[in-house]
C-alpha cells in the first residue's frame, strides 16, 4: 500500500515554509494524539502519520531527500538513508513539551548564572516652595541592600563555590504534568540558575547583600513640581550573587505654601484690600519669591479683579518662559466697628443710595434682574 504524501498529510503546499510546517503539525497533534483519543484506534494511526511526516518535513537534509526522491528518498526499507523510529511510546507530554515549547518561554534549557539586577526604590522626597523654585542639594537616607563585603556579592563562604541544583539537575527548570499538558517552571531550589550554594556566606546568608541605610546626596534642579521624580542610577537594592544594582527613583512632593499656590509655571496669591483703598486706590507691597514688590491699586478697584506681575513666577524644570505671579485682590469687610464708625458708615451708605444706580451699577443691575425673574412668575 503506497504511502500518503506527506504535505497532503499536514495539509501545506510543498513550498511551505517551516513555520507552517510547525503550526500545522500542532494544530494536528493536539486533534489526534492517542491520549486525547483512547477510545479510537484511527485516531492513534492518524497520529503517527503525522507526526512521520513532520519528522521528515521539519529536517532540512530529509526534507530535500523527499522532495527530491519522494518516500524512497528517506526510508531505509526501500533503500534511503533517512529513517524514522515511529510513534516510540512518546506521551502526549513529551511531544507538547518537543514541539509546543515555545509557548511556554522555549525548551527549558537553564539560565545563565545566577546574578539577578537589584530591585528599584521608590523615595518620597517633601520640599518647600522655595526649594523646589529654586533647586537645592538634600542628603536622605536610604535603607536598602548592598553588596556583601564579606563575598563580594558572590553568596558563597570564601574558599567556596556554587554546586550543581540537586533538584533539577542543572538544568534550572522542572517540568509539572497537568493532564495532557507539561507545564516547565522554573525549579523552586535554585530559582533557575542550576546551581546551589551548601556552604554560604554567613553575613549575608547566601544572599550575596545584607541590609544597609545609605545616606545620600540628591540635587534638586530648579523648577521641580509635585509628581517629578529624579532618577539616581545604580542607587537601588543590589543585585543578588553580584548582579547590578537597580535605580532610586526620588518622587517630589511640594509642600503647601502660607501665600502662593503654584500651577505649572504660574504662582498665585489672594491679596486683601480695604474697602478705603478699594474705593480710592493706593499701593500695597506685595510678596514674591525674589522679594517685595509695590502693587499699584487703582480707584474702584472690584474684589476678585487680578493683577498680573510678569516673570515673577517659576521657570519650569523642562525648559520655556518663567511664569507670572497673579494676585487677586479681596475687599475685606471692617469688623469691630465702634459706634462711630457705625454711624458714619451709615451716612456713607445715605450719602451712595442718594446716587441710585450711579454708584453701584452692579447691585442695581442684580436687582433689576430679581425684579423681572418674580414678575415673570407672577410674584
Amino acid at each position: 500500500m503506497a504511502k500518503e504524501d506527506y504535505y497532503e498529510l499536514l495539509g501545506v503546499p510543498r513550498n511551505a515554509s517551516d513555520s507552517d510546517i510547525k503550526k500545522s503539525f500542532r494544530r494536528l497533534a493536539m486533534k489526534y494524539h492517542p491520549d486525547r483519543n483512547k477510545d479510537n484506534p484511527e485516531a492513534e494511526e492518524k497520529f503517527k502519520k503525522i507526526k512521520e511526516a513532520y519528522e521528515i518535513l521539519s529536517d532540512g537534509k530529509k526534507r530535500s531527500a523527499y522532495d527530491q526522491f519522494g518516500h524512497a528518498g528517506v526510508d531505509p526499507s526501500m533503500g534511503g538513508g533517512g529513517g524514522f523510529g515511529g510513534f516510540g511510546g512518546e506521551s502526549f507530554s513529551d511531544i507538547f513539551s518537543d514541539v509546543f515549547g515555545d509557548i511556554f518561554g522555549g525548551g527549558g534549557g537553564r539560565r545563565q548564572g545566577r546574578a539577578q539586577r537589584g530591585g528599584d526604590l521608590r523615595y518620597n522626597l517633601d520640599l518647600s516652595l522655595e526649594e523646589a523654585v529654586s533647586g537645592t542639594e538634600v542628603k536622605i537616607r536610604v535603607p536598602t541592600y548592598v553588596t556583601c563585603g564579606e563575598c563580594s556579592g558572590s553568596g558563597a563562604k570564601k574558599g567556596s563555590g556554587p554546586v550543581t541544583c540537586t533538584t533539577c539537575h542543572g538544568q534550572g527548570a522542572i517540568r509539572m504534568q497537568q493532564g495532557f499538558f507539561a507545564v516547565q517552571q522554573t525549579c523552586p531550589a535554585c530559582r533557575g540558575s542550576g546551581q546551589q550554594i551548601k556552604d554560604p556566606c554567613r553575613a549575608c546568608g547566601g544572599q550575596g547583600r545584607v541590609q544597609e541605610t545609605k545616606t545620600l546626596s540628591v540635587k534638586i534642579p530648579p523648577g521641580v513640581d509635585v509628581g517629578d521624580r529624579i532618577r539616581l542610577a545604580g542607587e537601588g537594592e543590589a543585585g543578588e550573587a553580584g548582579g547590578p544594582a537597580g535605580d532610586l527613583y526620588v518622587q517630589i512632593n511640594v509642600k503647601e505654601h502660607p501665600i502662593f499656590t503654584r500651577d505649572g509655571a504660574n504662582l498665585y496669591c489672594e491679596v486683601p484690600i480695604s474697602f478705603p483703598t478699594a474705593c480710592l486706590g493706593g499701593e500695597l507691597a506685595v510678596p514674591t519669591l525674589d522679594g517685595k514688590v509695590m502693587l499699584k491699586i487703582p480707584s474702584e478697584t472690584q474684589t476678585g479683579k487680578l493683577f498680573r506681575l510678569r516673570g515673577k513666577g517659576v521657570k519650569p524644570v523642562r525648559g520655556g518662559e518663567i511664569g507670572d505671579l497673579l494676585c487677586r485682590v479681596r475687599v475685606e469687610t471692617p469688623v469691630h466697628l465702634t459706634k462711630e464708625q457705625e454711624e458714619i458708615i451709615r451716612k456713607l451708605d445715605e450719602s451712595l443710595s442718594g446716587g441710585g444706580s450711579t454708584h453701584s451699577p452692579q447691585a442695581h443691575g442684580w436687582l433689576d434682574g430679581v425684579k423681572q425673574f418674580f414678575d415673570k412668575l407672577g410674584l
